[in-house]
């Protein structure tokens, strides 16, 4: 079984279109000993017109720091950025929990041209 619970409640597809998801490259990775659980500082390039933004990650587990940059992601963008202890995280990196509940990063599974939008 899944680790992901009961379905969300049913929604509609116009309400899907308010979340921006894009995909970008991760370009800096460092790790962040102030916030409480351990996770990276992410920058991340989406291109033009959203450019570099600021992300913070739980993804210690399965990721190093330096393994990450050059990395595509997928992301929502269009969410009001988000205070984690002394850092400001401007998007949310998506991922999905492994079988212990540790992230897992959502990518495609073809590089494709930073900037795109999830369809």
């Amino acid at each position: 079984m899944g680790k992901g619970g009961a379905p969300a409640v049913e929604t509609d597809f116009d309400t899907f279109l308010k979340v921006d998801i894009r995909v970008g490259v991760i370009v800096a990775a460092e790790p962040f000993p102030e916030a409480r659980k351990p996770a990276f500082k992410l920058r991340i390039d989406f291109g033009d017109p959203i450019g570099e933004k600021k992300s913070s990650a739980q993804i210690t587990r399965h990721y190093q720091a330096d393994k990450l940059v050059g990395r595509q992601v997928m992301a929502v963008v269009n969410f009001p950025p988000r205070q984690i202890g002394p850092f400001m995280s401007e998007v949310l990196t998506l991922g999905v929990p492994d079988e212990d509940g540790e992230v897992v990063l959502l990518a495609p599974d073809h590089n494709v041209p930073i900037g795109g939008r999830l369809f």
